[in-house]
């Protein structure tokens, strides 16, 4: 076997008892070095393996304790409060964000429909990467307008959090007034970030977020993969 089959060999193996529940969530796997000597390969190749189990979302490392199995699905309530952060921990995951892009520019004819703007005012946009345990969960596309948040792309940069950064800017509480849920295919760029195979299906979430009396504060384009987070509606 070339090294390429024998990492993508071993990572089979592993996944298939982590499908069969052979190893379940949480448990931890065997060291480098048992692995090694179970499969008869040097440590690189397993390091091979375990990144691309890790890249699927199936396992997760912790720094000085070694690799887990991570939760099978996460579960992301959707009801007057979306909050990515606030979720991920409640269900023992590890939340983070990646930054792909971000600019302010003057808001497109549908953007600043949806969030009552007139034709030409600026809206700051960001594109990144929701993580849980380091996994990519989904792909978001957030339209904010920056007339009403004076400061907002500094306060996102300081303070990581978008609810932080709302409330920097004079928005201390938000609610969700609207989602459009959609199944969608993975494009071949959409696939990289999420580490899914193109074509694969994930789950597009179009919402409004606005002020409690009604300011729309938020456009949002997330894109979730289908296989790594359940949405559920929360209708309390």
């Amino acid at each position: 076997m070339t090294d390429q089959t024998l990492w993508q060999s071993i990572a089979g193996t592993l996944r298939a008892e982590i499908a069969g529940g052979v190893r379940g969530t949480g448990d931890r796997l065997p060291t480098e070095a048992q692995l090694s000597a179970r499969f008869g390969v040097n440590r690189h190749t397993v390091r091979r393996a375990l990144a691309a189990l890790a890249e699927e979302g199936l396992v997760h490392a912790r720094r000085g304790a070694g690799v887990f199995v991570a939760p099978a699905r996460a579960e992301y309530p959707i009801g007057a409060r979306v909050r990515f952060r606030q979720s991920m921990e409640a269900a023992g995951r590890v939340p983070g964000k990646r930054i792909l892009a971000s600019e302010s520019r003057p808001a497109s004819e549908g953007e600043a429909r949806v969030l009552r703007l007139s034709p030409g005012e600026t809206v700051h946009v960001t594109d990144g990467i929701a993580l849980a345990d380091g996994a990519p969960m989904a792909l978001f596309h957030a339209v904010y307008p920056l007339g009403r948040l004076p400061g907002l792309p500094k306060a996102l940069a300081e303070h990581g959090s978008v609810t932080r950064a709302l409330m920097a800017c004079g928005v201390p509480d938000y609610v969700r007034v609207s989602t459009r849920i959609s199944a969608v295919l993975a494009s071949p760029v959409e696939a990289g970030h999420l580490k899914v195979a193109p074509g694969a299906p994930l789950l597009l979430s179009e919402a409004v977020n606005a002020t409690p009396e009604g300011v729309p504060v938020e456009l949002g384009f997330t894109r979730f993969a289908g296989e790594r987070i359940a949405l559920t509606l929360d209708h309390s």
